[in-house]
C-alpha cells in the first residue's frame, strides 16, 4: 500500500499533471465566459436579426400539443441548436488564437536557442601590450629583486 501512495505522489508532484489542473480549472472558467457571451450577447442579436423576442421562436414546431388528447408538442430547437454552434465557433476560435500565439513564441525561443548554440563564444581578449615606461619599471623592480 505504502508503494501505491508514493507512485500516487510520484505522479501528482509531476509538473505535467499540475499543468492540466490548471488547464481544466481554466476550460472550466473560460467555458462559462463562452456561454455567457453566446446566450447574453450572440443570441439576442440573432434574434434581432431574424425579428424574433427570443431563440426559441426560431424552432419549428412539428405537431402541436394537444390537452384533450395527451400529447406533447413535438418542436425541432434551431434555436439552441444554433446557439450551441455558435458556442463552439467562439470556442475553437479562440482556441485556434491562443495555440497559434503558443507555437509562435515556442518557435522564436527555439530560433533563439539554435542562433545561441550556433554563435561561437567570444575569445577573451589579450591583455594589452605594457606600455614603456611599464616595461622600464618592470625591469628595475627585477633588478633590485636580483641584488
Amino acid at each position: 500500500m505504502k508503494k501505491f501512495f508514493a507512485e500516487f505522489k510520484e505522479f501528482i508532484s509531476k509538473g505535467n499533471v499540475l499543468d492540466m489542473a490548471v488547464g481544466v480549472i481554466v476550460g472550466g472558467a473560460f467555458g462559462k465566459i463562452t456561454s455567457t457571451l453566446v446566450a447574453n450577447v450572440i443570441t439576442p442579436l440573432l434574434a434581432f436579426i431574424f425579428n424574433s423576442p427570443n431563440t426559441d421562436a426560431l424552432n419549428i414546431t412539428l405537431r402541436a400539443a394537444d390537452e384533450a388528447a395527451g400529447t406533447e408538442a413535438i418542436v425541432l430547437g434551431l434555436g439552441t441548436f444554433i446557439g450551441a454552434i455558435v458556442d463552439f465557433i467562439v470556442i475553437a476560435f479562440v482556441l485556434f488564437l491562443v495555440i497559434k500565439s503558443f507555437n509562435k513564441m515556442r518557435a522564436l525561443a527555439e530560433a533563439k536557442k539554435k542562433a545561441e548554440e550556433a554563435e561561437p563564444e567570444p575569445e577573451p581578449e589579450a591583455e594589452p601590450e605594457p606600455s614603456a615606461e611599464e616595461k622600464l619599471l618592470t625591469e628595475i623592480r627585477d633588478l633590485l629583486k636580483n641584488k
